[in-house]
């Protein structure tokens, strides 16, 4: 896995998307204190808002920005989108109104919209080779779960010595830093034969690729089950821990270790697995992993939540959402790589980040909203939803003759 980082070029790109992540990270924590010492205990319903604007800008500014930015050349594009994450983070300390951390947010992750499926898509250019660009897929799935597992540590760390605030002026330092990578990076040229479309015509491309190609269909079921596995993990972790269980704050770091873990595990295994098996049986194998994760869920949730083995269940069954989870996502970036051309491939990414991330927008209310009502309803719903897509799934493939080199070695 670590000899791609031998290619220059990719080794910059991916070094830029360690200190971002890092810096995002970094936010992550200071803005839940930030929301604390501007709403006090309706800190949550102020970061459940402003969880809710960065999914809406991912779903509807994405597309949007993908199109308007095109024809422009990629790395004016990340470094712009860098410059605007920088001037935000910058701001952040500044905030006096909960209105402020709304807009902020909402303009950040619209920049992220835009530097991620950009990026995603540029990365099939640096490394051409199939095995190759497995490989960068799962250090850049490491990378996101290393960061999720330090992010909160390093924190933990910088707090004992300075105030949040700061913690602000780390993520604009992450995306400066970002910035200055890639301009110093030579990156591949564009292609010359791009076509002069007009922006409504760029607009819906990659949508129409998804909906005419087989196989990026099956990747937009396999965004569901991922999206009910997630849901499940990240909004309800907390009610288990404190709720449900009456563990303390540890507890609940335990649980999301145990989930990064296990994606951990995976991301290391999956150029191997790959290989040897191509890339739709890893899928489905990961999409099935979910779905048990999910009914071990439902199950626990309804007949084990008073005894001595639900909690140790709990953090085995997160590590298997987190194996599937990793599964699934990991291999899914070589699928739409394949099924792209060098003219629409960043509006195909673009796609993906917005169709995977609008079924957020389904799952995280289920697990959310139902899960104040029942944990138990939550967990139910979101299995047979998990089921049902895993079905529909297995049933793609039998439609996916057409793409045959997915499973070549």
């Amino acid at each position: 896995m670590i000899r791609v980082l031998r290619n220059p070029i990719y080794r910059a790109l991916f070094l830029a998307q360690v200190l971002a992540l890092l810096g995002t990270g970094l936010l992550t924590v200071a803005l839940g204190l930030l929301a604390f010492d501007l709403a006090g205990d309706s800190a949550g319903a102020v970061l459940g808002t402003a969880l809710t604007i960065k999914m809406i800008a991912y779903v509807g500014i994405a597309p949007l920005a993908a199109a308007l930015v095109d024809r422009l050349p990629k790395k004016a594009v990340l470094i712009g989108a860098d410059v605007v994450r920088f001037a935000v983070a910058m701001s952040l300390p500044l905030v006096t109104e909960t209105w402020q951390i709304y807009v902020l947010i909402f303009v950040l992750q619209s920049a992220s919209a835009t530097f991620t499926p950009a990026f995603q898509s540029l990365i099939p250019s640096v490394l051409p080779e199939s095995r190759d660009y497995t490989r960068a897929l799962s250090l850049s799935r490491l990378a996101y779960d290393l960061e999720a597992l330090l992010s909160p540590i390093i924190a933990a760390a910088l707090l004992t010595l300075v105030s949040y605030n700061n913690l602000f002026l780390g993520t604009a330092l992450g995306f400066a830093s970002s910035a200055i990578l890639v301009l110093i990076t030579t990156l591949p040229a564009r292609e010359p034969d791009m076509p002069a479309d007009t922006f409504w015509q760029r607009l819906p491309t990659g949508l129409q690729v998804f909906a005419r190609t087989p196989t990026l269909r099956f990747v937009m079921l396999t965004n569901v089950i991922v999206a009910a596995g997630t849901a499940i993990v990240l909004v309800n972790s907390v009610v288990y821990a404190r709720g449900v269980f009456e563990l303390g704050d540890t507890a609940l770091t335990l649980a999301l270790a145990c989930y990064g873990v296990g994606s951990l595990i995976v991301a290391l295994n999956v150029p191997w697995i790959v290989d040897r098996l191509g890339v739709i049986r890893p899928m489905i194998a990961g999409g099935a992993l979910i779905v048990v994760g999910l009914i071990a869920a439902a199950t626990i949730t309804g007949l084990f939540t008073a005894t001595a083995a639900g909690w140790p269940a709990l953090l085995v069954t997160w590590t298997i959402l987190g194996m599937g989870t990793s599964l699934v996502n990991t291999p899914s970036s070589r699928i739409l790589a394949e099924a792209s051309t060098p003219q629409n491939r960043n509006l195909v990414y673009t796609a993906q980040f917005a169709l995977s991330h609008a079924c957020f927008l389904i799952t995280y209310p289920i697990a959310g909203w139902l899960g104040s009502i029942s944990l138990l309803a939550a967990a139910v719903h979101l299995a047979v939803l998990g089921t049902g897509a895993l079905a529909a799934a297995v049933w793609q493939t039998r439609r996916m003759q057409a793409a045959p080199t997915l499973e070549k070695h």
